[in-house]
């Protein structure tokens, strides 16, 4: 049945015209300081709870965190990847679980476009701030009946799935028992999205770190899914246009990226705060901001923290003008966003374990703030998108030089795919209000 919903005028995007969601970017990050007090009296409360707190929920969608990469057609912001980027590391800074949960549900903002448009509707007819959770792995079977499918299956890591109001999945997709096949002879999985009503969420978030994120199992035994809210995430077309929803898997490494900085943006806040207390570890010479050990200590964490935002920022540029350049779609640039992933998590790792360390013996208390990031980012360095093996992948590129973004200009062609990125030629959207010059 075609579902009622608001459509709102919308520019089309061209590489040629300016971006103009700066000032979108800028309300929401302003937003988000005036939030920060409130989500970081609740640290424990999301900790000890293994989620957002509804009150939490309802604060962060009253201020949009939601609606991000929703595009404007149907309400949302629809910012460029660089400011969305900025805004999630922003988040992850305050508190992990949060910047992860927001993540995810972004992520799923780019997921919905893949649905046929009558489904689309139907998911965001209550409007923009619909919160879409799941899992990518899958974890499911679809066999084929009349009009749709019978779904069965059970999925790990719902983040964000106990205020979710649809939750996506994926499957192996078979007939009559039979698996059914892609065009490489590989079993075909398609995603698909149903009402959170209709699933049943198992209590299994018992874990080390990112516990607030209330990422469960979620369930459906011999569900009957319509066909057309099945989704193709490797050669789907959106039903809504926007320069990202074509390029899904090339962009959701990247979300993974923003919160391992943020995370770790907020430990080396929060080992400085200590170290200004005057705090003196036993046995020491002298207070921590006064020791040449400390300091030189501290500036090599910075270094690798400056490295990873560094990186971030270059690869989401690179994104962000392939995206307007309608190049995205490249399994080179998903590689390629996935080695930036892996290696600014190891980093990031990196900085929390050094700050943890530098704090001493109180960081081990659970009042410390410090021991919550060292296992948030442990975490997160735990998701596929971060793994140690995706660099082989990334080897393989180099020495295959394939080409990225076929149809990228003219004077990238013959670059080797490991070095190439396009140039922001414009003045890019600048979530702190400033511009970024042109290259």
């Amino acid at each position: 049945m075609k579902s009622q919903v608001t459509h709102f005028t919308t520019e089309r995007w061209s590489i040629e015209t300016p971006r103009s969601g700066i000032l979108s970017a800028n309300r929401l990050l302003a937003s988000i300081r005036k939030l920060a007090p409130e989500i970081r009296s609740r640290a424990g409360d999301i900790e000890a709870s293994r989620r957002i707190p509804p009150g939490l929920v309802k604060a962060l969608k009253a201020i949009g965190v939601f609606r991000m990469l929703m595009p404007r057609s149907h309400g949302g912001f629809e910012l460029d990847l660089p400011a969305a980027l900025e805004i999630l590391a922003a988040l992850s800074k305050i508190d992990g679980s949060v910047g992860w949960t927001i993540a995810i549900t972004s992520g799923g903002d780019l997921f919905a476009p893949l649905l046929p448009r009558d489904t689309y509707d139907e998911v965001y007819q209550s409007g923009p701030d619909v919160v879409l959770a799941g899992s990518v792995q899958p974890a499911g079977t679809a066999e084929a009946t009349a009009g749709g499918w019978r779904v069965t299956g059970r999925w790990p890591f719902a983040s964000g799935c106990q205020h979710a109001d649809w939750m996506v999945g994926f499957c192996m997709m078979s007939d009559h028992g039979n698996p059914l096949l892609d065009e490489a002879g590989a079993p075909l999985v398609r995603g698909f999205v149903l009402p959170a009503r209709d699933w049943l969420i198992e209590d299994t978030w018992y874990v080390a770190g990112l516990r607030g994120t209330g990422s469960h199992h979620i369930t459906l035994r011999d569900a009957f899914v319509p066909a057309e809210n099945f989704l193709d995430l490797m050669k789907g077309e959106p039903c809504v246009p926007g320069p990202l929803y074509r390029a899904v898997r090339a962009v959701l490494p990247l979300l993974h990226g923003s919160v391992s900085v943020g995370i770790a943006e907020g430990a080396v806040d929060e080992l400085v705060a200590l170290a200004n207390t005057g705090h003196q570890q036993l046995r020491a010479p002298a207070p921590m901001r006064e020791s040449e050990v400390f300091h030189h200590e501290l500036g090599r964490i910075v270094a690798d923290l400056r490295a990873a935002q560094a990186l971030l920022q270059l690869q989401a540029a690179s994104h962000w003008r392939h995206a307007l350049a309608g190049t995205l779609r490249d399994e080179a640039l998903v590689t390629q966003a996935t080695q930036t992933a892996t290696w600014i998590a190891t980093t990031c790792v990196r900085v929390a374990d050094a700050c943890f360390a530098l704090g001493g013996g109180s960081a081990l208390y659970d009042a410390s703030p410090l021991q919550r990031r060292l296992r948030d980012l442990h975490a997160a360095a735990q998701h596929a998108s971060a793994q140690q093996r995706n660099y082989a992948s990334a080897g393989k590129l180099v020495l295959s030089s394939i080409p990225v973004g076929a149809n990228a200009a003219a004077g990238n062609a013959v670059r080797p795919a490991h070095l190439r990125s396009l140039p922001v030629r414009r003045e890019a959207a600048s979530v702190d209000g400033a511009r970024r010059p042109e290259h």
